[in-house]
């Protein structure tokens, strides 16, 4: 079928991408965007938490969550470049498509309840220079009967916030920010480093890496370890519709392939798994190296920025170790301990250059979810619903009359999951305005969903990708250390929800 000079022509006009790293790395997209999507809460929050209250004895949590969630994440840019379809479209082969309304249920609770963990960490970060440095402070009616008053400061803030990423994305103007965000985040990555450089921890102290310790009243901080870094495994997902969307490698030649007779086309409401393979035996040599190469491509954008992630969350909690410990790391001022450590040690100026990082690392977190998490929505209800499939897209050049006024329609489900996830997450913070608390609330959320997340992702491309194709199919290695990985992975969270969920409730009914 490869020599079928039909099928050859069709796809002799790709230009094939270069393959230099600078020149690679301009293509970089999902893989940078879940890295800045991870650092955040996690990295600003989190870890500091781990450092200022126990010191060095959670640093294991570190490599365990980095090296045992790998083959979670790359699974699914595995997936999509190697059929150019999300994985929400292989999540529908299941029965009932069970994983399709599990990951639907899910991300709406995370619209609200993770949401709100996300916008808190930023919103902490303007409340810091609006007190310190400009001196607003939107607290109300202190009295010495109500000394603490009405504190406005992180729901205002989030709601700006909130109101700001909303604004941006449905506008489409995006790219400037991403483009800013990447600069900002490139600072606090730099003064970070450089502020580790200041006073460096003991040798003995790296002994932690590997030395599994659970310090009292330290699984809070060990699920939002295992939870959020480099970010929650749900998070994939966002990252297989993002590439899906880039319409590059196998996604912009699967419709070709499709309309030429090479590849099925996938029907979510008859769905069989050989429908979403491509046979590549059949494809001309080169789209065999254009699928290859953008393959290539989005395995080192997240591979680059999961090593990144991996570095930043072991220098925070590094810094808080030095800097900070012994201290509890909490309340509305988190941040302005956080900084404190820059100033410290490097000076006052160096406060600017994290002020800036911080809220763009944390900025950048909130922002993608309020794209990434109603783009889940939205791919759920194309799977589920046949009015929604029959106007799917969300791509503002993919956009007509009929999907912008249908309310059913896969954009407008889209930008209403949006909205309630802006009004809800403001709400809870509002409602309980402590960021530590918070994350460490979202981090566990997203630790109990993680492990069907992950088990999903690598049985699809184990079941789905041709094992003949020694392109795209997972190595031995791969999927031994991915199944390793996952059981690993499943037995902390258990050990986890044991110890944070069972043994309260059973402490509860003890009492009682």
């Amino acid at each position: 079928m490869a020599d079928d000079p039909a099928r050859t022509d069709s796809f002799a006009d790709l230009e094939l991408p270069d393959m230099h790293w600078r020149k690679m790395m301009r293509h970089f997209g999902p893989g940078l965007i879940l890295m800045m999507t991870g650092i955040g809460t996690s990295h600003l929050v989190t870890a500091p938490a781990a450092g200022g209250r126990f010191e060095y004895a959670l640093l294991w949590c570190i490599p365990v969550a980095y090296v045992f969630k790998y083959y979670g994440f790359e699974m699914a840019f595995r997936f999509t470049n190697a059929t150019g379809k999300s994985m929400m479209e292989a999540y529908a082969t299941a029965p009932k498509k069970w994983p399709v309304w599990y990951v639907l249920i899910t991300t709406l609770i995370q619209c609200a309840v993770g949401q709100a963990s996300r916008l808190i960490a930023a919103a902490a970060v303007m409340y810091y220079f609006a007190s310190e440095q400009i001196g607003l402070d939107l607290t109300f009616n202190v009295t010495a009967e109500n000394p603490e008053g009405l504190d406005l400061n992180l729901p205002v803030y989030s709601l700006i916030l909130a109101a700001a990423s909303v604004t941006i994305i449905l506008k489409g103007s995006y790219k400037w920010v991403e483009r800013v965000t990447k600069i900002a985040a490139g600072m606090l990555v730099a003064s970070s480093i450089a502020a580790f450089f200041v006073d460096l921890p003991p040798i003995t102290a790296m002994g932690n890496f590997f030395m599994v310790q659970v310090p009292e009243a330290s699984w809070a901080v060990i699920a939002a370890f295992l939870g959020l870094l480099p970010t929650g495994i749900d998070v994939s997902l966002q990252a297989s519709e993002r590439g899906k969307a880039k319409k590059v490698g196998m996604g912009r030649i699967r419709p070709q392939l499709e309309a030429d007779g090479i590849a099925p086309k996938f029907d979510p409401f008859e769905p069989r798994k050989e429908d979403l393979s491509v046979d590549v035996s059949a494809l001309s040599p080169h789209a065999v190296e254009y699928a290859r190469r953008w393959f290539r491509i989005g395995i080192w954008d997240f591979r680059l920025g999961h090593v990144i992630s991996f570095i930043l969350a072991c220098v925070f909690l590094l810094l808080a170790a030095i800097w900070m410990y012994p201290s509890e790391v909490e309340g509305t001022g988190v941040m302005g301990d956080i900084a404190d450590i820059f100033i410290v040690s490097v000076g006052d100026w160096m406060m600017w250059v994290f002020v800036l990082g911080a809220f763009a690392a944390t900025f950048s977190t909130a922002f993608n979810y309020f794209d990434g998490w109603p783009r889940l929505v939205g791919a759920c209800c194309r799977n589920l619903f046949q009015s929604t499939a029959s106007l799917q897209g969300i791509a503002r050049d993919d956009l007509t009359h009929e999907k912008r006024t249908t309310w059913y329609s896969e954009y407008n489900i889209y930008r209403m999951t949006m909205l309630y996830s802006l009004v809800t997450a403001v709400l809870f913070v509002g409602l309980i305005p402590k960021p530590v608390f918070l994350v460490l609330l979202g981090s566990a959320l997203a630790l109990f969903v993680a492990p069907v997340v992950f088990f999903l992702n690598v049985y699809y491309c184990r079941t789905i990708i041709p094992k003949q194709d020694k392109v795209f199919h997972p190595s031995k290695f791969a999927m031994g250390f991915s199944w390793f990985s996952l059981a690993v992975f499943t037995v902390l969270t258990a050990i986890v929800f044991q110890v944070r969920v069972i043994d309260k409730i059973v402490a509860f009914f003890t009492e009682v």
